[in-house]
C-alpha cells in the first residue's frame, strides 16, 4: 500500500482560552492545511486506520497537516470542559496561534464544517482556502419537520446511553452503519472501536445535544476565503442536500458531488481520486499519478482479487467434496439395507 510507513507525528498541547487542554500533531511539509474537529477523533488511533489514513496521508503528502483532538475526545482533555459551538472554534484558534500559523488552509469534514466556516468568518485574514466535505450549516433541529428531527435526536442519545461504552458493537454498530454503509468488515469494526477509544458515553450525548442545535447559515455569505465544498450523493448521516445549501450559501463556491454512500469516503472507492484531484486543482497542485498515498495499488488490488477467487474456489471445493461424502455416505446405507 502506497505510503504505508508511518509518518512521524510527535503530539504537542495548546491550551484554550478557558483553560482546557487540546492534543495536536503535525504531519507532512508545504503548504498548511488545518483540519478542524469533528464528531470522532483520536490523533493516535486513526492515523493507522483503514477509513481515515488514507485522507490524512493524502493531505500530508505535499502539505503540513494539522490536526487535533476536540475537547472532550481523543488525547485532549476529557473532563471538566465545556462543549458548545463557540468553544469548538476557540480550539482552533488556540491550535493555529500556538503553531503561530499566519494564513493556512482549513478543511472542515462533518461536524467540522460548522466550526470552519464560523473561523473563516470570522478570521477572513487567515483562512486562505477553506475545504468543506460531507458538512452541514444546520442542526437535526433546525432541518424539516421538528418534531421528527428531536425523536431522532432523542434515539441518538438513547443509544449512545444504553451501548456506548459497552463491549458489544450491537448499539455502536447503529452510527457505524450511517457512517460508512459500504465498509467492509474490518472498516466496520475498526470504526465501532473509534467509537469507543474517542470518548466517553456522558460526553457523546453532550455532543449529540450541541450539534443538533447548531445553526451557521446566516454566516455563510460571510465567507470570503475561496471555498471547496464536496459531499457524497448517497450519505446517510448528513443528506447530500445539506452541502448544497453549504455551497449555495457561499459565494464562488464550488460544489463536486462524489459517488458514494458514505459519509466517510473510503480509500478503494472512485470517490477518493475525484476528491483529491478536487483539492489538487483547487490548491494548484499537481495531480497525483498511480495509486493515492494510502490506498492498494493496482498490483496489489489484482492480488486481493485473485486471493478472494482463491478462497471461493476452496470453500467450492470443500462444499462439493462435502457433498460426495453425504452421497456416498446415503448409497452405502441404501446399499445395507438392500442386503439385509
Amino acid at each position: 500500500m502506497r505510503g504505508q510507513a508511518a509518518m512521524d507525528q510527535p503530539i504537542r498541547y495548546a491550551t484554550s482560552p478557558d483553560g482546557v487542554r487540546i492534543a495536536y500533531a503535525v504531519m507532512g511539509k508545504g503548504t498548511p492545511v488545518v483540519r478542524a474537529s469533528h464528531w470522532l477523533t483520536h490523533l493516535e488511533y486513526e492515523l493507522n486506520s483503514p477509513v481515515w489514513r488514507h485522507l490524512l496521508l493524502g493531505m500530508a503528502t505535499r502539505h503540513t497537516l494539522v490536526r487535533y483532538d476536540g475537547r472532550g475526545t481523543g488525547l485532549s482533555q476529557r473532563d471538566g470542559v465545556e462543549i458548545s459551538l463557540d468553544r469548538w472554534v476557540d480550539d482552533l484558534a488556540c491550535v493555529v496561534d500556538s503553531l503561530s500559523l499566519e494564513r493556512f488552509v482549513l478543511l472542515g469534514v462533518s461536524q467540522g464544517g460548522a466550526i470552519s466556516i464560523k473561523y473563516a468568518a470570522r478570521h477572513p485574514e487567515r483562512v486562505s482556502h477553506l475545504i468543506i466535505h460531507g458538512a452541514y450549516a444546520r442542526g437535526f433541529l433546525h432541518r424539516g419537520n421538528p418534531d421528527k428531527q428531536r425523536q431522532f435526536v432523542e434515539l441518538n442519545r438513547a443509544l449512545i446511553r444504553e451501548g456506548w461504552g459497552s463491549e458489544h458493537d450491537a448499539y455502536r454498530q447503529w452510527f457505524t452503519s450511517q457512517f460508512i454503509p459500504g465498509g467492509t468488515a474490518e472498516q466496520s469494526r475498526w470504526f465501532n472501536d473509534l467509537e469507543r477509544v474517542s470518548a466517553t458515553p456522558e460526553m457523546m450525548e453532550r455532543f449529540v445535544i450541541e450539534l443538533s442545535t447548531i445553526n451557521v447559515a446566516d454566516l455563510l455569505p460571510q465567507v470570503k476565503a475561496p471555498t471547496l465544498v464536496t459531499h457524497c450523493t448517497g450519505d446517510v448521516r448528513v443528506p447530500f442536500v445539506l452541502g448544497q445549501e453549504i455551497a449555495a450559501g457561499i459565494s464562488g463556491a464550488k460544489f463536486i458531488p462524489l459517488d458514494s454512500r458514505n459519509h466517510v469516503f473510503l480509500a478503494d472507492e472512485p470517490a477518493t481520486r475525484i476528491f483529491f484531484d478536487a483539492v489538487a486543482s483547487f490548491l494548484g497542485d499537481p495531480p497525483f499519478r498511480g495509486a493515492l498515498p494510502g490506498t492498494a495499488t493496482f498490483k496489489e488490488r489484482a492480488q486481493r482479487r485473485i486471493a478472494a477467487l482463491e478462497r471461493n474456489w476452496v470453500i467450492k471445493a470443500v462444499a462439493i467434496l462435502a457433498a460426495l461424502a453425504g452421497a456416498m455416505i446415503s448409497f452405502l446405507q441404501l446399499l445395507r439395507l438392500l442386503r439385509q
